[in-house]
């Protein structure tokens, strides 16, 4: 995982008895009593602590492998800082909500679900965040289903399916970051890199959403109704997409992703500030605090109003603890002894990659939380991918792939509770119709080479 060195070597029953234990506390305070992650991680890391002491460990040891796990998470924490910076500037600047509105005016035809499918691909890319896309503009299209009479376990299949593309693809998501900065990847080289699965699962799940799509003309108040408020929100200008082209040019140079995000956030800032739509002192007030959207309509003011440093603080937090956490795990030689029993087995990328998106996916099955999924995981295995000659950016990927996309199909994890009560549909009936989550597993799987 990291430099850390095992103080000792248990017997891999052993250390699988621990782990098991670990993954029984969080799944039983996540899954049973719904409590935020951070209480969980908490009680493991203690439980953790205890195994070490009992064996003999010296807590200078247990308390330096904590360090040095959250350590590794540093460069995590200042990009997840810019990233709530970043949002709240392309907010104020009109960046997001010119997104937003382009986005509702591809509404048209007669391929709905397709069409529900791809707007929530480009504005949950446009914000990196799933479950806000979906409590947002996903809500709007399932009233628009239940109004049209269509199938609402569809529409939250396109829903989820599109939310979860840009959650894996944006580089405002937190997951996304977290997949690159575990794995040791610039964050664009990721994004690349995850196109090899991503982009043939997008035009998959589209192709079959406009199967799926009943062939009649398509409108909707509430859609009116967004595109209303963005227009009154005075946000809505040419200038607006400066800083996202910024972004582009600046990625495409391959100028690193923290500088990238920085200078696109003072374009931002410095554009709003020149618009005149805010004062300077309240334009920076937002880099902490986040944009407050006042548009007179609740549902668009909700949208738009967000981002911020102080938003981050609760992902940077979980983060901290479950490197922390990983850290306990390596100085025991709890995972260092369960993947040398593993190690020998692993001779083939094929396998590498099966066995890794086995652990994610039972990651998320087990503990019902994808961050953790992606922590432990690329923890776990990054060193394995190293000693076999194959490229970093294919586990980060593989994370993706199999950890980010599957929390939404998980009906006691966080993501799969959330989605199951904003658009009423149980996460079980629109399982079947996530076909984008589905694939991305399958076709990382098919990939070959170290894409």
């Amino acid at each position: 995982m990291f430099q850390i060195n095992p103080k000792q070597t248990p017997p891999w029953q052993e250390a699988a008895m621990l782990l098991v234990l670990v993954i029984v506390i969080i799944g039983l305070f996540i899954i049973k009593l719904e409590t935020v992650p951070h209480i969980p991680l908490i009680l493991a890391v203690l439980t953790v602590t205890i195994y070490g002491l009992l064996k003999r460990i010296p807590f200078a040891d247990l308390q330096s492998g904590m360090a040095e796990g959250a350590r590794t998470g540093i460069g995590a924490v200042f990009l997840f800082l810019l990233i709530g910076i970043l949002i709240s500037s392309w907010m104020v600047s009109g960046t997001i909500p010119v997104l937003m509105n382009t986005g509702i005016q591809l509404i048209g035809g007669t391929w709905f679900f397709a069409i529900v499918f791809a707007v929530t691909a480009l504005i949950g890319t446009a914000l990196g965040s799933s479950l806000t896309t979906s409590a947002t503009i996903g809500v709007a299209f399932i009233g628009m289903a239940e109004a049209m009479d269509l199938s609402l376990a569809v529409s939250a299949g396109a829903v989820v399916s599109g939310a979860f593309f840009g959650d894996k693809m944006s580089p405002l998501s937190d997951t996304t970051n977290l997949a690159s900065t575990i794995v040791e990847v610039d964050l664009f080289q990721h994004i690349k890199n995850m196109a090899w699965t991503t982009l043939p699962a997008f035009l998959i799940t589209f192709i079959i959403f406009v199967i799926l799509s009943p062939n009649r003309q398509i409108g909707g108040t509430q859609l009116d109704q967004y595109q209303q408020g963005l227009s009154g929100s005075g946000l809505l200008h040419w200038y607006a997409w400066l800083p996202l082209v910024l972004l582009i040019v600046l990625t495409l140079f391959k100028i690193p992703a923290f500088l990238t995000i920085a200078a696109s956030s003072l374009l931002a800032t410095l554009t709003a500030g020149l618009s005149g739509s805010m004062g300077w002192l309240a334009i920076w007030k937002t880099w902490y605090s986040g944009y407050m959207a006042n548009t007179g309509i609740e549902t668009v003011d909700g949208l738009l109003s967000r981002g911020g440093m102080e938003s981050m603080f609760l992902t940077i937090s979980l983060v901290l603890l479950a490197l922390g956490l990983g850290g306990l795990l390596f100085v025991t030689g709890i995972i260092p002894s369960l993947l040398k029993s593993i190690q020998s087995k692993l001779t083939s990328l094929r396998r590498l990659t099966t066995t890794t998106v086995l652990t994610a996916i039972g990651a998320n099955l087990l503990i019902g939380e994808q961050y953790l999924s992606i922590l432990l995981t690329g923890e776990a295995y990054k060193k394995i991918y190293d000693e076999q000659g194959i490229a970093r950016k294919k586990l980060a990927r593989t994370l993706e792939d199999a950890g980010t996309v599957i929390n939404p199909l998980v009906p006691w994890s966080v993501c799969g509770v959330f989605l199951a009560d904003v658009l009423g549909v149980p996460v079980l009936t629109y399982l079947p119709f996530a076909f984008f989550c589905m694939l991305c597993p399958v076709l990382t799987l098919m990939i070959k080479g170290d894409r």
